[in-house]
């Protein structure tokens, strides 16, 4: 648990991923590109986030395989893949397919829950199947199954010429075990601990009990490991300014002033709340993030990429995480 007696033991990022609708090949290879600065500067993890019918990641598991070729050690993964959009089948073969050839380094996350503006999408999505498709953890348990090796079929065996297995292929031992639910609520993390998976802590949670963003994630952190869940992750979004230009301090503050109103109270009917952005020198975010109640009980963590920032503005950010902020809370590459 990081206290200054107590180092942080594994650093990582996250990243949306974004790029212009007329020119998509760009954003996707800056993004490529920063996972291969993330090696290069030491950390342990680079994540990538989802989104549909949007101008970030799509198709994280297909990115993920290309930055697996362009990289050796630092693990992939994905927080978070909803799994509304997907086929349990059919994802755990990309997935496993994508272990095999990043060596086992791929940490999927996922979530569940219906695709978000289901009633625009679902006729796109499930023409035939809309109304009855089930987006609960049944889906995650599938594709638990799935992963681990459980049978899809009754058949196996030779059939003219080709042969065919009767679970998914390739089967990529341990990946079972690097399976990551980004939860933000108690229901979620109490089943994710009670399934074995770890736990990816964003900077969204539900005001179940309190209106105390560090008071819920920690309830939600402790509630994960009481229900025997493995690992946790948490990922705020930091911004230090140690290397930064002026201009670019003056832009980040702005992008934090704009976000700050919706950090104040929960909103909507499932009450959600923001965590605030994290701004200043690596030593004044370190002083913070000591402070903070559910930095106080995890040993790794997956820092929060600004969305609409420039490839130039991720590099000094990083490297800022890597060389100053991850040494002021005792990791080292």
């Amino acid at each position: 648990m990081p206290r200054k007696s107590e180092p942080l033991r594994k650093l990582g990022f996250l990243t949306i991923g974004l790029f212009d609708e007329h020119d998509p090949g760009a954003g996707h290879r800056s993004t490529l590109e920063i996972i291969e600065l993330g090696e290069q500067l030491g950390f342990d993890s680079a994540w990538v986030r989802h989104r549909h019918l949007q101008f970030g990641i799509s198709s994280p598991v297909a990115l993920l395989a290309a930055a697996s070729q362009r990289t050796s050690r630092i693990s992939l993964g994905t927080a978070v893949i909803p799994l509304g959009w997907e086929n349990p089948l059919r994802l755990a073969e990309d997935l496993a397919t994508v272990d095999v050839l990043s060596g086992g380094r791929l940490n999927p996350g996922v979530s569940v829950g219906p695709p978000m503006y289901y009633d625009d999408v679902k006729h796109a999505l499930y023409p035939q199947t809309a109304d009855v498709e089930d987006f609960g953890y049944d889906r995650l348990q599938r594709l638990l199954d799935f992963i681990q090796g459980e049978k899809v079929t009754e058949f196996s065996g030779t059939r003219g010429i080709e042969q065919f297995s009767d679970h998914v292929q390739p089967h990529s031992a341990g990946l079972r075990e690097r399976m990551w639910y980004g939860g933000g609520s108690l229901r979620s993390a109490k089943w994710a601990g009670s399934h074995g998976l770890n736990l990816l802590c964003s900077n969204v949670v539900q005001a179940e009990e309190s209106e105390d963003f560090a008071e819920i994630q920690l309830s939600h952190i402790r509630t994960f490991r009481e229900n025997g869940g493995g690992r946790v992750s948490q990922g705020l979004v930091v911004i230090p300014t140690d290397s930064a230009t002026p201009e670019q301090r003056a832009k980040y503050q702005d992008y934090v002033d704009q976000r700050t109103e919706r950090t104040l109270t929960p909103f909507g009917p499932r009450r959600f709340m923001f965590a605030r952005d994290l701004i200043g020198t690596s030593a004044q975010i370190a002083e913070q993030l000591y402070a903070h109640l559910a930095f106080q009980e995890v040993d790794e963590v997956a820092f929060a990429l600004p969305f609409s920032f420039e490839h130039e503005d991720y590099v000094q950010i990083l490297t800022d995480i890597a060389t100053k902020l991850g040494p002021e809370l005792g990791w080292s590459a």
